[in-house]
């Protein structure tokens, strides 16, 4: 296990991609697995065929390069995302507890730009930075035992997007008319490490529109 932090912050996030990026570009057979997350990435090695010191000295040595990521090469993402309240049945909720109108939510987390951080719970299920502060909202006391793909929810700092229909916790504040995950697709996961994400505001119609106008990446 790297550890770079114990906090969500930009600096780790990057270090963390920047690891995770350079081991990937090794092709090393030994290297089995790597899971990063905001401030650690954890190396899974076969240990019959790469001893722990030698991984750590490789890992090392990547740490030490200067920082090769940077904003402008991010990769750039506009998801399309209705905060209609049939697709938000949480956003009267979150607007009340912040302290904030429904459309100053909806606003406020439309206006702001997110990194992807690590993926996990599901695949392609990105966990988003950035979220405003003033927007941080916890996690429902009582888990919905559905949540539709395409839905776009907070929990505590963070904000992410439903890939596929399944039980969670987050609380919805609206949906997308784009497909998050796609195995036939390559990449599967429409979302990547390190990834800039914008959430594009569309209307009702819009999203209705968009079910039908592109096939590939969308919901079914």
């Amino acid at each position: 296990m790297v550890i770079f932090g114990d906090a969500i912050s930009d600096a780790s996030s990057d270090l963390v991609g920047q690891l995770f990026q350079g081991l990937l570009s090794l092709r090393d057979a030994r290297v089995r697995n790597l899971h990063p997350a905001y401030a650690s990435l954890l190396v899974d090695f076969d240990p019959l065929r790469i001893g722990h010191d030698e991984i750590v000295r490789i890992i090392e040595e990547m740490v030490a390069r200067p920082l090769e990521m940077r904003e402008s090469e991010r990769r750039c993402v506009d998801i399309p995302v209705c905060y209609d309240s049939e697709f938000g049945p949480d956003l009267e909720s979150v607007a009340k507890q912040v302290g904030l109108s429904v459309e100053e939510v909806a606003r406020a987390h439309s206006s702001a730009k997110y990194v992807v951080g690590f993926l996990g719970f599901s695949p392609g299920f990105a966990y988003l930075e950035g979220l405003p502060s003033h927007l941080a909202a916890p996690r429902l006391a009582t888990p919905r035992r559905r949540v539709e793909a395409g839905s776009v929810g907070i929990a505590g700092e963070q904000t992410g997007v439903y890939p596929v229909s399944s039980p969670g916790g987050w609380q919805i504040i609206g949906r997308t008319p784009t497909r998050m995950f796609d195995p036939k697709a390559e990449p599967p996961s429409l979302l990547q490490l390190g990834d800039e994400v914008r959430f594009v505001r569309i209307s009702r119609d819009e999203f209705e529109i968009a079910l039908t106008s592109i096939p590939n990446r969308r919901l079914a």
